[in-house]
């Protein structure tokens, strides 16, 4: 796998930045400038940041390589306005990106990494194994970008995007923090969304950071059993120990986790499957997003039917379970993890 540097300019703390700018001979209250250009105002290039010396931002343009985001496409749904978009890293790796319009605000949902080495099989960012992590500027600046060109602030993100957050741990920590500080877009850390497969050390560890996120688990089956044949991290981690370790998070945190539930036609949509859910989220106050699994035609999964949904759901209610239906978006688009950027380097392949 490809190292990336993690110290890029636009992926320090401020606190960080304001040591780098005094070794580079420079006053702290420089880096509250750039910080502010770089994370508030969204600055594409030095060139925009008129308030620092025209010599400093000649050193910087030479030594500190801004990352920016360089959109490839971008694709807009016909049927509720979602936009995706495919972007260019500065290695020219690609990650998609997808921005929502909600009611409560405009949601994007990002990617962690290139690629994802999980192996889930439902999920087309699997397909062509993991290329690299992303940094956390690369992280930051799918916002930044898609705030630039749709022109509309963005108040809620999603980390569940190509990639497994918890898999590129020290680069989503700073993230995190980076997003959600004052002297950035300070996003509300309640309006951030961290999914996970279920690395169970990764949680106990995320429990541990002050952060009052929401963290979605990728469950999509209640037996061990049905769990190995969908997610090979299942082979690793049984169900108790991720109870467990939702149970952990939700004491250290006081933040109510989110079960996040794919229903595959005649794989996981059983009556049965309802109740053993209800069973595993009862204990923990859990709220339940059943997903209908989005096609992936290399996959040969199938959603299952309205009214299997719709009896799915209500079971779950019956037995107390806060539960919603994710609302399909993008299903026009290469809605799915993965799909569009699969599709472009077919294309690419094929010339």
């Amino acid at each position: 796998m490809e190292r990336i540097r993690r110290d890029d300019i636009k992926s320090l703390t401020l606190e960080q930045l304001k040591e780098r700018m005094v070794r580079m001979g420079e006053k702290p209250f420089r880096a509250v400038q750039l910080y502010g250009w770089m994370h508030r105002k969204l600055a594409g290039s030095y060139e925009e940041m008129k308030n620092l010396p025209a010599s400093l931002r000649a050193v910087l343009a030479e030594e500190e390589p801004l990352v920016v985001l360089e959109k490839k496409r971008e694709q807009v749904s016909g049927i509720d306005g979602t936009k995706k978009f495919l972007f260019a890293l500065p290695d020219q790796n690609l990650v998609e990106s997808v921005w929502m319009r909600y009611q409560h605000g405009n949601s994007v949902c990002i990617s962690s990494q290139v690629g994802c080495r999980m192996g889930c099989r439902f999920c087309a960012s699997t397909l062509g194994g993991l290329e690299r992590n992303l940094a956390p500027s690369e992280m930051l600046d799918q916002i930044y970008r898609i705030q630039d060109l749709t022109g509309e602030r963005v108040s809620n993100v999603v980390v569940m995007g190509s990639g497994e957050p918890l898999d590129n741990y020290d680069s989503l920590v700073t993230f995190l923090h980076m997003l959600t500080d004052e002297n950035g877009l300070h996003i509300s850390q309640r309006n951030v969304t961290v999914s996970t497969c279920g690395i169970v050390p990764r949680m106990y560890d995320l429990a541990e950071e002050n952060l009052q996120i929401t963290l979605a688990l990728s469950l999509h089956a209640t037996t061990d059993e049905k769990r190995k044949e969908l997610m090979p991290i299942a082979q690793k981690y049984s169900i108790g120990e991720l109870m467990e370790a939702c149970a952990h998070y939700f004491r250290r945190t006081g933040r109510r986790i989110t079960f996040e539930y794919s229903l595959v036609r005649g794989v996981n949509d059983t009556p049965k499957d309802a109740q053993e859910l209800a069973a595993l989220a009862a204990p923990l106050s859990c709220h339940v997003n059943l997903i209908p699994v989005n096609p992936v035609r290399e996959r040969g999964f199938v959603q299952s039917e309205r009214r299997a949904i719709d009896a799915f759901k209500n079971k779950l209610e019956k037995n107390g379970i806060n539960v919603t239906i994710r609302r399909e978006m993008g299903r026009d688009i290469d809605g799915a993890c993965g799909q569009l950027r699969r599709r472009h380097l077919e294309e690419e392949k094929k010339g």
